[in-house]
């Protein structure tokens, strides 16, 4: 809603070739209220005046020698970025208004003038006008929200499944109903966890438990990032991406064995850093199952399945400070790695299962510094 304090406080520039004409709507301009009020015999000042001063409406007489109305509002349109001319033409010819509003003037008013109307029209016009700059800054705070939006919802959800889930809310966003759901036949899903955490955490403060993790999962998603896995969810000291989805690739498991290598050592330089002694255990499977989108306010994309519970079953059953796999995934990797045999082990609910240990990169050492700093350098 626009304020009537404001339309007074809007400028406007007075332009007629006659002194007297000016002193005439001068005075009555400012009787009425207006406070920032200049005026111009000069046509060809009247662009520079604009671009000075930007003014929310110029009285502009049509008939003036050396320079009419129409091409200072010719002038005008080069200079007027936003396209709109706060133009009222001041004219006696009739044949002539029609053409001024073709030319780009919001009204007119005939010569010779009436006071009381210059007012009312004056006044509309500006409060046209100030609804116009309104309406255009609430847009674009409204745009820029909608970008912050976009991006929380990045941050929650992957890209893929956000621009899912924005079409599908912007085409009915009071009947959000459908299930955003998708099997998928192959994935590598890798569990992360802080070994001991229940009894490091016993001895920090809430702020030094808090840093500590946001350091350390902070690194874990640029290394999702560089590795291109998508990060799921962390869960207290838990730390759960997959790679493959929700975009398949073909080279998932080659991305989370890098990725649990990555992690490995991030962890060494944090400890480096810090004077901690932290360790990490890891599992990785790769196999089938379900992903999809939990909730209708505070969404969540997971996954569920077999293959699922396996990898975090290989991260529970594992040994810290090294990274476990499956069979299933170690037939998915190629020479560039590494791996030792630890042989058959018994997994919570699923009886015998044969893992492997991911020891490293071939001709990299685990604990190479150099090797390991280059590797963490991609980006």
């Amino acid at each position: 809603m626009v304020n009537a304090a404001d339309i007074y406080q809007a400028k406007v520039l007075v332009v007629d070739d006659l002194e007297v004409n000016i002193q005439v709507l001068e005075r009555m301009l400012r009787g009425a209220g207006y406070v920032f009020i200049t005026s111009t015999t000069n046509p060809r000042a009247v662009r520079e005046l604009h671009l000075a001063n930007h003014y929310d409406v110029i009285l502009l007489d049509l008939q003036m020698p050396g320079m009419d109305g129409f091409q200072v509002m010719e002038d005008l349109k080069e200079v007027e970025t936003g396209g709109y001319l706060p133009v009222i033409v001041l004219t006696a010819e009739s044949e002539q208004k029609m053409r001024a509003l073709k030319a780009g003037a919001k009204d007119f008013l005939g010569k010779p003038l009436d006071l009381a109307e210059v007012l009312v029209r004056v006044y509309n016009l500006l409060e046209v006008r100030l609804l116009h700059l309104e309406t255009k800054r609430l847009y674009e705070k409204l745009v820029e929200q909608q970008k912050v939006s976009d991006r929380l919802l990045l941050n929650v959800l992957p890209q893929f499944i956000a621009e899912r889930l924005k079409g599908r809310t912007e085409a009915a966003p009071d009947r959000f109903t459908e299930v955003i759901a998708d099997s998928f036949l192959e994935a590598t899903v890798l569990f992360a966890d802080i070994v001991e955490f229940t009894k490091l955490s016993a001895g920090l403060s809430p702020q030094a438990l808090v840093a500590l993790l946001n350091e350390l999962f902070t690194e874990f998603d640029r290394i999702a990032d560089v590795r291109g896995l998508e990060k799921i969810k962390t869960i207290g000291d838990a730390y759960m991406a997959v790679a493959g989805l929700p975009v398949p690739t073909p080279d998932h498991a080659v991305r989370a064995a890098h990725m649990a290598l990555d992690m490995l050592e991030s962890v060494n330089r944090f400890n480096s850093r810090s004077g901690y002694t932290l360790q990490i255990r890891i599992g990785i499977n790769t196999g089938a199952g379900v992903a999809g989108v939990i909730g209708k306010r505070k969404f969540i994309y997971d996954l569920w399945g077999d293959s699922v519970n396996t990898a975090s079953r290989m991260e529970s059953h594992g040994v810290a400070g090294r990274a476990q796999v499956t069979d299933a995934t170690r037939q998915k990797l190629d020479d560039s790695f590494v791996l030792e045999e630890r042989g058959m082990i018994d997994l919570k609910g699923k009886g015998q299962v044969k893992a492997w240990f991911l020891v490293g990169r071939s001709g990299v050492a685990v604990s190479d510094e150099i090797a390991s700093s280059a590797i963490l350098a991609i980006k």
